[in-house]
């Protein structure tokens, strides 16, 4: 146990740490991409929302007849997250990014600030994440735009059906942040030929622009450790014990604020352990979703085909393995092969193309319901995307100096954009930006 909080509080502490803020006019005080995307924004800085929301977690059959491994016994159903108002009200979809479920850290501001501003909302996992490869997807295999947007959509109707009696709705929207903000631009552009919600207004927040590009970002952050990826395990080990022999030394009581300044100061971890530690982050969350996926699909990838696991099989061997493998190789020996299977002659390169925003650039380009929230130093974006962001979406990117991935998502100013993005079109007395 104690090894797990030090990893996690490894996780939490890039450098450099709370430093005066640019000259910018913005406010959010921490300046450097890998230690806001971790530090996040601290608690001065952060939007008053209220403590607590009457959250209510609701379970599903969404896809029926799934066969579920013994292993499995613990999902009993997709999960979602729901804040009701007692008065008729918009409501607001939100998708979690890679890994998380529908009451990930991250999602919970945000509620918090839309529940706040008289919206209902509703959280689901990401397709990325185990409970919704297990219960949500029909293929199993987590990654192509199209397929996950028609497995959300397929949910989002669900829920609504097992809600419709306890709310009044005036219309809906939907918003993403991370691999959520990117696929909720295809299941916008699903519900233009649907029509189950005829959503009002769609906010990606720190989307990527291609599946392939940003996790290839990430994916080199592991090449400046010592030994590179092969080595993550010895990289692991060397954190724990410079965390541990730390701790120890130190006489601290809790791993907390005060143990965690005390580990900037001493600089402790120099930059690429930094970047190191934010890729083996990814690389624990995609064993989770590659295992999942594997084991539901039958794949033969790190469990052996055809092998039945019982729920009290030891599965440590499985994780190692999975956090063995980059995200890059899942796409070339696992995701590709699958995809092309189901489409023959379909090519490497029109995967990666297929997973990206520039596939559905046209309707994008042509939509006006459709926001961006991101920021200059966002290191899953490369400086392409980010031009390519602002020349695909105009006046609707808004682009903050600093921040990292989400750092600075809580910062009082970010919560107040959110609100006002859903609230612009009944200020404009019904008209569409």
């Amino acid at each position: 146990m104690r090894h797990l909080k030090l990893l996690l509080a490894a996780v939490f502490i890039l450098l450099p740490a709370l430093c005066p803020a640019a000259d910018d006019g913005y406010g959010y005080p921490v300046p450097g991409p890998y230690a806001s995307t971790i530090l996040g924004t601290p608690n001065q800085f952060k939007a008053e929302l209220p403590a607590e929301i009457p959250m209510k977690r609701i379970v599903l059959d969404v896809i029926p007849d799934i066969q579920k491994p013994d292993v499995f016994f613990y999902d009993e159903g997709l999960r979602f997250t729901a804040v009701f108002q007692k008065q008729k009200a918009p409501l607001v979809f939100l998708i979690p990014g890679t890994g998380a479920n529908d009451r990930a850290p991250r999602l919970q501001p945000i509620m918090k600030q839309l529940y706040k501003a008289g919206y209902h909302v509703i959280a689901l996992p990401n397709p990325t994440h185990p409970n919704f490869i297990i219960s949500g997807s029909r293929s199993h295999v987590p990654g192509d735009l199209a397929e996950d947007a028609a497995d959300i959509y397929t949910a989002l109707e669900k829920v609504m059906k097992e809600v419709k009696e306890d709310i009044e709705v005036s219309d809906f929207s939907l918003a993403g942040y991370s691999l959520g903000g990117t696929q909720a631009a295809f299941v916008a552009k699903l519900d233009e030929e649907r029509k189950s919600f005829n959503f009002r207004r769609v906010l990606m927040i720190n989307p990527a622009v291609s599946l392939h590009g940003s996790v290839s970002q990430i994916e080199a952050l592991l090449d400046k450790i010592p030994g590179g990826p092969r080595k993550i395990r010895a990289f692991f080990n060397s954190i724990i014990n410079k965390f541990t022999e730390f701790y120890r030394i130190g006489d601290f009581i809790a791993i907390n604020d005060e143990f965690l300044y005390a580990v900037y100061k001493t600089h402790l971890l120099n930059q690429d352990e930094a970047g190191g530690l934010i890729a083996l982050a990814f690389r624990i969350s995609s064993a989770g979703m590659i295992f999942a996926s594997d084991v539901m699909a039958n794949g033969g990838y790190i469990v052996p085909k055809n092998r039945v696991l019982e729920k009290n099989d030891p599965l440590g061997d499985y994780f190692q393995v999975g956090v063995h493998l980059s995200f890059l190789q899942y796409f070339d020996e696992y995701f590709y092969p699958y995809f092309q299977k189901k489409r023959p002659g379909l090519t490497r390169e029109a995967l990666i193309e297929a997973e990206s925003l520039r596939s559905i650039e046209e309707y994008l380009k042509s939509s006006k319901k459709f926001g961006v929230m991101t920021n200059e130093n966002d290191f899953i974006l490369s400086r392409a995307d980010l031009d390519y962001l602002r020349s695909l979406f105009g006046e609707r990117t808004k682009v903050y100096p600093s921040g990292g991935h989400l750092g600075n998502l809580e910062y009082k100013e970010n919560m107040a954009y959110i609100a006002d993005f859903f609230r612009f079109v009944e200020k404009q007395g019904g008209t569409t930006p």
